[in-house]
């Protein structure tokens, strides 16, 4: 079964550029999300620990999925950004928590991903922070 970590301090470094998301739980290894725009791409560092999967998804493609997703009762995961191989599996929940999956796939047999929450104010600054506006906006 999937266990969903929160993210729930986000730290925004106007010099670099970088956006970090962390956790306020007590664990041996925090994970945590580092996101910062490259181009046409964004940056994104998914860690726990000493485990990184690094992506660079579309800036367009990322606004877009998350401008136009909506809460679904009962899926964790209804949108994806980027390739059949490597990807971001997003899901908005009623409460207006993020779902965030970051998945690398292997093959058919089977797939590395990370499973975190964002709350409310997280995903919003998510949203502020790279211009996204909703369809109902």
């Amino acid at each position: 079964m999937r266990n969903f970590h929160p993210l729930d301090q986000v730290q925004s470094d106007t010099e670099t550029g970088i956006l970090l998301y962390t956790s306020s739980v007590e664990a041996p290894f925090k994970p945590q999300v580092a996101m910062k725009r490259e181009g046409n791409y964004i940056a994104l560092s998914v860690s726990h620990g000493p485990i990184e999967l690094a992506m660079r998804p579309r800036v367009d493609e990322l606004k877009r999925v998350l401008g136009r997703i909506s809460p679904v009762v009962g899926l964790q995961t209804t949108r994806q950004v980027g390739t059949s191989d490597a990807y971001i599996a997003l899901g908005l929940n009623p409460e207006g928590t993020l779902l965030l999956r970051p998945t690398l796939v292997a093959d058919a047999t089977g797939h590395f991903c990370f499973n975190l929450i964002m709350s409310d104010a997280m995903r919003q600054s998510l949203f502020d922070w790279l211009g996204v506006v909703g369809e109902h906006e």
